[in-house]
């Protein structure tokens, strides 16, 4: 019996290129859900959290309300290990808890990337990778004694809740609120440890407009639409997209600041990943906000070429993809080798 394909190459049909705001309902809880690579995506995590935090988090007191009703979702749909028996009640303490200081990551993302796929917790993606050998990332102990202090982290003042969040969840997540005027949504706060080629310190107090600014015709065609489905998002239901990328990393952090490596010309197939963001969207219904779920899965362009339709997909795209588009992608320069290495 042959093996079904990873849920990745849905992300590349054999069609033309096209850029939509395409969504299709989920289940929050799956998408939040811890997966067999936790441990190892949580090291790194705390890695960057403790190490860069004003890069990586922050929380407007705008988003205070916010984060509280995703911590009780969280709890809710069990996605926080070792949050059994804790109550509503204690999630809203406040004795303030000292952030630890930075954790070293040790070979992290690349170790996993040579391997195969290295995920921020895809769990179609990562069921198919084979476990993580005894030393990399974060061994049993330090999970389990990273565990028990679950429940003194969201016992803390509001930022460190923030954090301990982003330290506990897989997935990264961003915090969406409505100004009271215009109904524009703003981004109030989160917690971005993979992001691609974006600054998540910088845009945190803006509109999505202003966020979305760089891509291009996405405003003039999605703005209103995207305000407009936000802010009638029902509760209890998860609304799930797919954008990809491609990089000369495997890193899942690729914030501008660490300068890693372009997609320039000459390129091997062994230095392309794709890179596979899973996106989903939660009512916050107290507080009238939105929660912005991110999940990074990094494939070698090698893998993807084991794949015919993923592979005459991304050619397809790649030659059909307009050059504004190609060019905020970091593809333009690369188009022409990329599409070689996929047809050779």
């Amino acid at each position: 019996m042959s093996q079904a394909a990873p849920a990745w190459v849905n992300v590349l049909p054999d069609e033309d290129y096209q850029h939509s705001f395409g969504l299709k309902a989920g289940r929050a809880e799956k998408f939040f859900a811890p997966t067999e690579r936790h441990a190892e995506l949580l090291a790194q995590r705390r890695h960057w959290l403790r190490s860069d935090t004003a890069r990586c988090a922050a929380l407007l007191p705008a988003a205070e309300p916010l984060l509280e009703e995703a911590i009780a979702l969280a709890v809710k749909w069990n996605s926080l290990p070792g949050a059994a028996g804790l109550t509503a009640a204690a999630l809203h303490q406040a004795a303030v808890v000292p952030h630890p200081g930075p954790l070293p990551l040790g070979e992290g993302a690349a170790t996993g990337a040579r391997r195969g796929t290295t995920s921020a917790g895809s769990a179609s993606a990562l069921a198919d990778g084979p476990p993580l050998p005894a030393g990399e990332g974060r061994g049993e102990g330090e999970s389990a004694r990273h565990t028990e202090g679950f429940q003194q982290d969201f016992k803390a003042a509001p930022f460190a809740r923030c954090l301990a969040l982003g330290e506990f969840w897989e997935p990264d997540y961003l915090l969406l609120k409505p100004d009271a005027v215009t109904g524009r949504f703003h981004l109030v706060g989160g917690c971005v440890c993979f992001p691609s080629s974006w600054r998540f310190e910088e845009k945190v107090g803006k509109p999505l407009e202003v966020i979305h600014t760089p891509v291009p015709h996405l405003n003039d065609q999605l703005a209103s639409p995207i305000h407009n489905f936000l802010g009638r998002i029902k509760p209890g239901a998860a609304w799930c997209r797919t954008n990809w990328g491609l990089s000369r990393s495997p890193e899942l952090n690729q914030h501008p600041a660490r300068g890693l490596p372009k997609l320039v010309p000459p390129l091997r197939e062994d230095e392309v990943w794709l890179r596979v963001e899973d996106q989903a969207l939660v009512a916050l219904p107290e507080s009238r906000g939105v929660l912005f779920g991110i999940r990074m899965t990094v494939i070698p362009l090698a893998e993807v070429k084991r794949h015919p339709t993923a592979t005459r997909g991304l050619a397809r795209a790649l030659r059909t993809m307009p050059d504004a588009m190609l060019d905020y992608k970091s593809l333009l320069a690369a188009k022409g080798e990329l599409v070689r290495l996929l047809e050779t």
